[in-house]
């Protein structure tokens, strides 16, 4: 008889401890439903996050043009931008603008990743063979050093510097293959 009990107690141990078990499993199974859900969720948000960085980018670059557009065609607006420690005439400030904006276009699609760290250093090899961009980069050499220096711009402007600095030592003459393109 006092085997039964213990037997008969064991068992009812052992049917508890399959329900607790079983009971565990199915609230680490809701758990991980839950936190699969929450995950999924911040994908969700961070992906919309950077689209909306991205739109608001592309919407600065549409500014930034049109108000440089703007100087580009009215000489006394282009006046507010003459900031070069040298005076420059109307026409060279407009190539300036453009330049400007030939940049700043470049900087744009590499911030949204449409062209990787190696293609923006590329576009830099080819717009430097241009001798006003390279006139245009030596005038805003004072701008660019206002910027942060662990910030993103300043980051692709020393790039475009130090490219510079080793295209004017080149002894070569096949300016695209100067410079080593960087590691993205």
């Amino acid at each position: 008889m006092a085997t039964q009990k213990r037997g008969a107690r064991w068992g009812a141990i052992a049917a508890a401890g399959v329900g607790l078990a079983s009971g565990a499993l199915a609230t680490l199974a809701a758990q991980r439903h839950v936190i699969d859900s929450l995950r999924a969720r911040v994908e969700r948000l961070e992906q919309s996050a950077q689209s909306q960085r991205d739109a608001n980018i592309a919407q600065q670059q549409r500014l930034h043009w049109e108000l440089l557009s703007k100087a580009m065609d009215d000489p006394e607006l282009a006046e507010v931008l003459d900031t070069y420690e040298e005076a420059v005439s109307a026409k060279k400030q407009r190539q300036f603008l453009f330049a400007n904006a030939l940049y700043t276009n470049a900087l744009c699609y590499y911030r949204i990743g449409n062209i990787s760290r190696e293609e923006f250093f590329g576009f830099a090899r080819g717009i430097l063979q241009n001798p006003i961009f390279r006139e245009y980069w030596y005038a805003t050499r004072p701008h660019r050093a206002t910027l942060i220096d662990t910030s993103e711009e300043a980051e692709l402007g020393q790039m475009v510097d130090d490219l510079l600095r080793q295209l004017d030592e080149a002894d070569s003459d096949e300016w695209w293959v100067v410079g080593e393109p960087p590691a993205d």
